[in-house]
């Protein structure tokens, strides 16, 4: 077979090899995006100046099975049927199909807004109570003032008193960096939640901007809720010798009581071999 013939063949098989390269290929990607890691598009300036409009991030989905959501996180949650009034984002349904379905793929590689994603930094776990605020208008999360190195300038002089706000148990509060513009928990207390979030709901933690080229970099989780968690831990350790009195309490009371029984039966427990007669 001449060289000429070969070349030709390989050409047919590639490009029928073609659609079912790329059925897989987007098959991996969905399983992937589905379960493990999934891209967002930014289409708000409600996060600024941690993210800006047109930025891509990376949402870990398996993150929060193996340690819990804390404050300062950057999560992605779906508010359908929850935040769907005053929603930053309307997508327009397109009524071509095979546009629907490129805005589709779009969705599923963060090109596209989806329209029920929000993007929100944790700001209140299960519990908290957030109000603002103190004198310096920050906000105040258990009555701990948080110095906030996150946010857009000047967003402390665009804060509006709310709350003391307790946040219900398997909610969280959330809000954005951008004071001023960001439509978040503090502008949906009329709504189920009195403005907090499912836990359920929760997607994933953003953890990194992967586009465009010259924003790329990590989302680490703010320490401006560090005096917290070392309250936190302070309590907690407060905590040990009560519980280390009380677990020694128990069987101690439990061995007087078998002691006086046994005395009551007419031995002594303390004397081997003694007996009344």
């Amino acid at each position: 077979m001449s060289a000429k013939k070969k070349g030709e063949d390989s050409q047919g098989s590639f490009w029928k090899e073609l659609p079912i390269l790329i059925v897989v290929a987007l098959v991996l990607a969905f399983v992937i995006q589905r379960w493990v890691v999934q891209p967002f598009h930014i289409p708000s300036r409600s996060m600024e100046e941690t993210l800006l409009v047109g930025d891509r991030v990376l949402v870990n989905k398996l993150v929060y099975q193996f340690r819990d959501i804390e404050r300062g996180d950057v999560i992605v949650f779906n508010g359908g049927g929850n935040w769907d009034e005053g929603s930053e984002v309307a997508v327009v349904p397109d009524g071509n199909p095979i546009s629907r379905f490129f805005t589709w793929v779009g969705q599923q590689l963060g090109a596209a807004p989806t329209g029920k994603d929000y993007i929100k930094r944790v700001i209140g776990l299960p519990g908290d109570t957030v109000e603002c605020c103190d004198e310096q208008n920050r906000l105040m999360v258990n009555g701990v003032a948080v110095d906030e190195d996150y946010l857009y300038p000047d967003s402390l002089a665009t804060h509006q008193e709310f709350g003391p706000v307790t946040v219900p148990e398997g909610h969280l509060w959330v809000m954005g960096d951008h004071r001023a513009i960001s439509y978040d928990s503090r502008m949906h207390q009329s709504d189920n939640g009195g403005g907090s979030i499912p836990e359920e709901s929760v997607v994933g933690h953003a953890f990194v901007i992967v586009w465009p080229v010259e924003n790329i970099g990590t989302l680490s989780s703010s320490d401006a809720f560090d005096e917290l968690h070392d309250e936190a831990a302070d309590q907690a350790a407060a905590a040990v010798p009560l519980a280390l009195g009380v677990a020694g309490a128990v069987p101690l009371h439990l061995l007087g009581r078998s002691l006086a029984r046994r005395s009551r039966r007419g031995g002594d427990p303390g004397i081997a071999g003694s007996s009344h007669g």
